[in-house]
């Protein structure tokens, strides 16, 4: 057998190189991991606590805007909710009412329905009613133009007509200083006899006109203001009622002076023997002129 022969002294191993090389590139794979490391987890300087809460504040603030958001959104929503609730309790109460009436519609039309058979029947009388009135109007008519043609042939002609009647002082007569002034009293009314010098002024003689009426009242108060005033009432046949209310009214209210003459017949007075006794006094703004004087009140 052959022998092996024994390498010579010169031979180069390759394996530390080999080894050296891969130790190099490991060493340069690490380098770049921890530079790619290092870059990915660079914060400025900041520790990752900090990092979490700048991230917390982030989010916190944009829930804080949505929440805004959605506070307007809410707000309006409860306004839509109140309106809606006033529109619910109206249209309950509408519902109520209806529902009452709708309960009580058949009592309403049976009293409508007798309500209208009564004004029928009322209709009906007043019609028959202004028919009789209307028959009756025509024969008043009638009557009244009979009447009036019987007054014609009644009238007393101007030769013939009732004598005045004179007054006349009573007793031994009347201090000079007497003023004197005359109301005649006949059915119903009262006559101031040229009180204020422009002419006679007539009222009722009812009780609530005689205390309202401004001109006799201010005849009054003007008399009254006169002592030695004295006011004659002349009564006619049936003057006696207005009487009471005239001359009440003057002596309780004023406590003027009054007296009262009866008047026969129904001629014109004829007052010439007291003409230095009468008096006058200031006339009334609604009485200042003849025209308003002579009118008679309602």
């Amino acid at each position: 057998m052959a022998k092996r022969r024994h390498g010579a002294k010169d031979e180069i191993l390759l394996v530390p190189f080999l080894d050296i090389l891969c130790s190099l590139i490991g060493v340069l794979v690490l380098i770049i991991v921890v530079l790619c490391v290092s870059q990915t987890q660079q914060t400025e300087g900041r520790t990752p606590e900090e990092i979490q809460m700048a991230q917390d504040h982030k989010r916190m603030k944009e829930e804080l805007a949505e929440r805004e958001k959605l506070d307007v959104v809410l707000k309006e929503k409860i306004a839509e909710l109140e309106k809606l609730k006033v529109e619910i309790e109206e249209k309950e109460q509408r519902y109520l009412k209806f529902r009452k009436l709708l309960s009580s519609s058949k009592e309403l039309q049976d009293q409508n329905k007798k309500i209208a058979l009564n004004l029928q029947k009322e209709l009906d009388d007043l019609l028959t009613e202004i028919d009789g009135l209307k028959k009756q109007q025509d024969e008043s008519k009638k009557m009244i133009a009979d009447l009036m043609a019987e007054m014609k042939k009644r009238e007393v002609p101007p030769d013939k007509k009732v004598p005045p009647v004179v007054v006349q002082p009573s007793g031994a007569g009347m201090p000079e200083t007497t003023k004197v002034y005359f109301v005649e009293c006949a059915t119903g009314a009262l006559k101031v006899l040229d009180g204020w010098g422009a002419g006679d002024y007539r009222l009722s003689a009812t009780a609530e006109v005689v205390v309202a009426d401004a001109a006799y009242n201010h005849f009054l108060t003007e008399v009254a203001k006169d002592k030695n005033s004295l006011i004659l009432y002349l009564i006619r046949d049936d003057g006696q009622a207005a009487f009471n209310n005239g001359a009440g009214r003057a002596e309780a209210d004023y406590n003027i002076r009054i007296g009262k003459l009866p008047i026969p017949g129904r001629g014109q007075l004829d007052l010439a023997l007291f003409e230095k006794f009468r008096g006058r006094v200031p006339p009334p703004p609604a009485a200042a002129t003849p025209a308003a004087a002579d009118k008679p009140k309602a």
